[in-house]
């Protein structure tokens, strides 16, 4: 099972990335993270339904520094996803 986020509020320069991918790990997901033009963060992550609930409840609150406005999860194909591995990616 795979679901895509996308983060909106203060979430760039806060290190967001970072710690999303840190949480991701800590809960045995792969995926990838990156920030986005607009301001935005947006996430692919796969595993286990009780992993991928952990880790949509800490994006809405994200590291200290953040301002989470909204974060928006829909279910999607982990195509995309590298088993074992959660990276951070390019600005896209």
């Amino acid at each position: 099972m795979a679901l895509h986020l996308q983060i909106t509020g203060r979430v760039q320069g806060v290190g967001y990335r970072a710690a999303f991918e840190r949480q991701a790990t800590l809960l045995g997901l792969s995926g990838w993270v990156r920030n986005r033009h607009d301001g935005s963060v947006e996430a692919v992550v796969d595993g286990d339904a009780g992993a991928l609930a952990q880790v949509e409840a800490w994006a809405r609150q994200g590291p200290a520094g953040a301002s989470v406005q909204q974060v928006l999860a829909a279910p999607c194909d982990a195509g995309s996803v590298r088993a074992g591995v959660m990276e951070i990616r390019p600005t896209a």
